[in-house]
């Protein structure tokens, strides 16, 4: 089913974003923690799990680092040992820097993680083992059948106005479709949406669904995270959500009403969009108040159809 949303390029995708337990616990404990995650999400009507992998992006900020660096179990072990109970697909993010060709190569060639988003460096002069645009070739060579994805950061388009040639030329390298960081600026990517249409019109391309990021901030620490992760958090929102006496269920009001009024412009344009719910916390409370939304979101999903 998902193999043929995407390829279809259809609206409508929801996905639950997860990241695997940190690489520091014990066999018990990632155990424990992903009987948890099962738990929680097999009571979700959602379309796949998105597996994050993680870097370190001090490089990219010269902002200390709100919460510690600490490297997480491989996603792909993780989606295929601790998570196989789940009966939907995953996708297995890989930040193709962390690897070097030749594990990246036979990670490909074992073939068994259908869905992939691959992710570049978080700084342009970070040194890596493998650069974005030599994983395309190799992931062409020895695995042209894996459906492949990237990441797109709407805010981005505000301030450099490249951000519709970046996915366009990701889907010439095989993209199909694009997971975008955190939203909480809705005039950021109203204008990504509506510049993606554009290009991809000006240059004949077909258009693969954007999936945006909802992420629920509870806390003045979760939202400086957020912020140090350079997703862009309008001063109004802010403040709304620092004021606020219930800043979580503040935060899911909010994020909901940007995901239904991109939907608006989404349909009136013919743009494929989907959603992807997630928790950057470990905060009990975030991470619970994010199944909450997806189920809100799924439910408001179904209703449009």
């Amino acid at each position: 089913m998902l193999k043929d949303k995407i390829l279809n390029r259809e609206s409508g995708i929801v996905f639950y974003g997860l990241t695997p337990p940190k690489s520091n616990n014990t066999d018990e404990q990632i155990e424990a923690i992903s009987k948890k995650h099962i738990a929680r999400i097999k009571g979700l009507d959602i379309d796949g799990v998105i597996v994050y992998d993680i870097q370190d992006e001090t490089e990219r900020t010269h902002e200390e680092r709100p919460f510690e660096f600490i490297h997480t179990v491989d996603p792909s072990l993780y989606s295929r040992h601790y998570l196989k109970e789940l009966n939907v697909p995953r996708v297995v993010y890989r930040c193709v820097g962390n690897y070097i060709e030749e594990a990246f190569v036979e990670w490909l060639k074992d073939g068994e993680d259908q869905f992939t988003v691959f992710v570049g460096t978080a700084a342009t002069h970070q040194e890596v083992g493998l650069k974005l645009d030599a994983a395309y070739k190799l992931r062409q060579q020895h695995n042209e059948d894996m459906i492949l994805g990237a990441v797109t950061i709407p805010e981005r388009h505000r301030l450099l106005g490249d951000e519709d040639q970046r996915v366009g030329f990701k889907i010439s390298k095989g993209c199909r479709f694009f997971v975008s960081q955190a939203v909480y600026d809705l005039e950021a990517s109203r204008k990504f949406l509506l510049d993606y249409k554009q290009y991809c019109l000006d240059h004949e391309m077909d258009m693969v669904p954007i999936i945006f990021t909802l992420t629920p901030c509870g806390s003045t620490k979760t939202l400086k995270f957020i912020k140090w992760l350079g997703i862009s958090v309008p001063s109004w929102l802010e403040n709304t959500l620092l004021s606020s006496e219930e800043m979580l269920s503040k935060s899911i009001q909010l994020i909901t009403v940007i995901y239904k009024e991109l939907t608006k412009i989404a349909k009136a344009e013919g743009i494929p969009i989907g959603c992807n719910i997630e928790s950057v916390s470990i905060r009990k409370e975030e991470i619970e108040a994010s199944i909450v939304l997806a189920k809100e979101i799924t439910a408001f999903v179904k209703n449009q159809k």
